[in-house]
């Protein structure tokens, strides 16, 4: 009977503070709401400020509840970033594919977090719509080009009778250039697509089994996310209603 019990004791439930960081109009709001809501609208309006989301993915040794921070692209709420990501246990750096200076921006992201968050914040790189270059030719074989300050700058072929090709070609950010800039900063990498939910069930689910088992008992380093939620709520336009998690959601 001992191990029937044990059998059908319900998991340990561990809450995840997880932040959004980006350019805007990558599509950090609509990984959320396809995560959440299993959803996708095309014309999205720009978060204002940030907007406050949840939901649950099950382990087979836990649940985690992720509380997600959908913070702003827009450069003028840059400065409320730290507010969001402080004590967060894990990031979605997201750029767009199809524009190399928003991968420019994730890599700054990238180094201001290794600076300034928890020295444990598990970061997921991720490219997002690639659903655009789902007919792309492939990905250059050029060699990622760094600037000497870390920045890994996207390879181009140059040539004037190579133009039209370029102009063709949807992708602005290889693959390679991209992953080996992840592994390099020892982050996740992904390449996913709200719109039709390519990997993005997975990347939450990389990010959940990558958090330590140690960081994830007992009470959070974060100072508590009802108190950091009641301090903030007044002064973030949550854009979306808070969602909670469907059980049993295939999102």
């Amino acid at each position: 009977m001992a191990d029937t019990g044990a059998a059908s004791a319900p998991k340990p439930s561990s809450s995840v503070k997880l932040v959004l960081l980006g350019e805007a109009a990558v599509g950090k709001s609509s990984l959320v709401m396809r995560f959440v809501n299993n959803d996708f609208q095309e014309n999205k309006e720009p978060t204002i400020g940030a907007a406050f989301l949840t939901q649950k993915i099950s382990l087979s040794t836990r649940t985690i509840k992720f509380e997600i921070w959908d913070t702003a692209g827009q450069e003028r709420f840059a400065s409320l970033a730290p507010m969001y990501y402080r004590n967060a246990q894990a990031a979605l750096v997201v750029y767009d594919i199809t524009k190399p200076s928003s991968f420019t921006k994730a890599q700054h992201w990238v180094s201001e977090l290794q600076r300034q968050a928890s020295p444990n914040i598990v970061i997921a790189v991720v490219g997002n719509k690639a659903d655009l270059a789902s007919n792309d030719p492939p990905p250059s074989t050029s060699a990622p080009i760094s600037d000497g300050d870390g920045i890994v700058a996207v390879p181009t072929d140059g040539g004037e009778g190579e133009l039209e090709d370029e102009e063709e070609t949807i992708r602005k950010v290889p693959v390679r250039t991209a992953k080996a800039y992840a592994d390099e900063e020892k982050a996740l990498f992904f390449e996913t697509s709200a719109k039709t939910g390519h990997n993005v069930a997975e990347v939450f689910t990389a990010i959940a089994n990558q958090i330590p088992e140690t960081a994830l008992k007992g009470p959070r380093g974060a100072g508590g996310a009802q108190t950091q939620r009641t301090e903030e709520r007044g002064r973030v336009d949550l854009g979306v209603r808070e969602s909670g998690a469907k059980e049993g959601c295939a999102c």
